[in-house]
């Protein structure tokens, strides 16, 4: 039985991605648009080179420049042009700065009558950087954010504050000129204000939040990033258009149709999950525990964006925790498997998507000496699936609309208890 569940888990990664991909989200935003005067293109994001492509290829090639800012390893070949500049994620690095900078010059001295075709894509936030403290201080803060738990929107609303370009401060680059925006959504809600941080949408949020977020999680801060928390964003901005044209919810609905095909009863539990990354794995494993004599086979689908509170030194990702929380909850289980993957095909800092378990992981790791809770404990998830062949690994995708975790049930045998 596990075997064809894992056949199973990576036709529906396979079918779901395909999906999600950002070619038919950039064109459906852009057909019966018009654009007068020249055409400046910018893509930033994972997806960028990918979303670049399809703009161009729309366009017939009419823009005048373009510079495409993507993740190492995401550029895939010279587009016409078009600079293509890689970058560190999810820490920014001096090649984040530098091609951020680059597109401030592209865009400097635009006119009211030209346009900004402006292309976005998770990543976006360290990405895209112009930093307004020392590169070495805001390291520091965004590997504070990164590991202290706070969820997405926590994370960007300090990051707003603490760059030049983010929450709206872009725009102000772009002297006059319109801003045709097209993202593709990484965010819960789907938020134009906080998908790569929101450098060309008003931000909502405030000063007293961003204090309030720091307060939270006892970040510590220089007296110069202190002074840059009470400073306000654009509240308004009057030259963008801003399409969403890819999301979470799509990949969701995706994962269910390749489900239904495979012969599932397709269940989207929600497309706005927000937790640690253990906690979702342990709610998936208490489903399908509660269903395990189904006279059906289910699927059961959670879209969105774990968090995963670093207390070990170990490798992995919260697509990878997830699915090894989730193998102690089925352990013994012969019909049930859970597993987890980001669209965009990494997963934290590792080579993998994300991870699957079966009812035979926990006894698998154990009989070659792996406990599952300790592993958890040194947030090594990385190292414990890939000792018994559960890494997902699809290499990059070209997209980036979050992640999805899939609960699957077999019909017809069990527990196995």
């Amino acid at each position: 039985m596990s075997g064809i569940l894992r056949e199973h888990a990576d036709a529906i990664v396979r079918g779901a991605i395909s999906a999600v991909l950002p070619e038919a989200a950039v064109l459906r935003a852009l057909e019966g648009k018009r654009f007068s005067g020249r055409i400046i293109l910018v893509s930033v994001g994972k997806a960028a080179w990918r979303m670049a492509k399809a703009a161009g290829e729309a366009l017939s090639w009419r823009m005048e420049k373009g510079i495409v800012l993507t993740k190492y390893g995401h550029v895939m070949g010279e587009l016409p042009r078009c600079t293509c500049i890689e970058a560190g994620h999810p820490v920014p690095d001096e090649n984040s700065f530098r091609g951020t900078q680059a597109v401030i010059d592209l865009v400097s001295g635009l006119s009211p009558s030209d346009t900004v075709l402006f292309l976005l894509s998770g990543g976006g936030s360290a990405l895209f950087e112009k930093p307004l403290l020392p590169d070495c201080e805001l390291k520091h803060i965004n590997n504070q954010l990164l590991s202290c738990g706070a969820d997405i929107v926590e994370i960007n609303t300090i990051r707003k504050r603490l760059s030049a370009v983010k929450g709206g401060r872009f725009a102000g680059f772009c002297g006059g000129a319109h801003i045709e925006a097209i993202a593709l959504s990484d965010v819960m809600g789907d938020r134009a204000d906080m998908i790569a941080s929101g450098p060309v949408s008003p931000d909502p949020s405030t000063a007293e939040d961003a204090k309030r977020i720091i307060q939270k999680y006892g970040i510590e801060l220089s007296e110069a990033a202190k002074l840059l928390m009470s400073e306000e964003t654009p509240k308004t901005l009057e030259n963008v258009s801003f399409t969403v044209s890819g999301s979470v919810r799509e990949l969701c609905r995706a994962a269910a149709k390749e489900c239904a095909e495979l012969g599932y009863t397709p269940v989207i539990l929600t497309d706005s999950l927000c937790c640690e990354a253990r906690e979702a794995g342990s709610f998936l494993a208490s489903i399908l525990k509660t269903h395990a004599f189904s006279e059906e086979s289910l699927a059961f689908i959670a879209g969105g964006e774990t968090v995963v509170r670093l207390r070990g030194s170990g490798k992995g990702g919260r697509n990878q925790e997830l699915a090894l929380s989730a193998a102690l909850g089925i352990a013994g289980m012969e019909n049930a498997a859970v597993f987890s993957f980001g669209s965009d095909g990494t997963d934290g800092p590792t080579d993998a998507a994300g991870g699957f378990a079966d009812g035979t992981t926990a006894q698998t790791l154990s009989a070659a000496g792996i406990s599952i809770e300790r592993a958890l404990s040194a947030n090594d998830a990385y190292n414990a699936l890939k000792a018994c062949g559960g890494l997902i690994v699809t290499g990059p995708t070209g997209t980036n609309v979050n992640d999805a975790a899939v609960a699957l049930l077999k019909r017809g045998r069990g527990s196995g208890r």
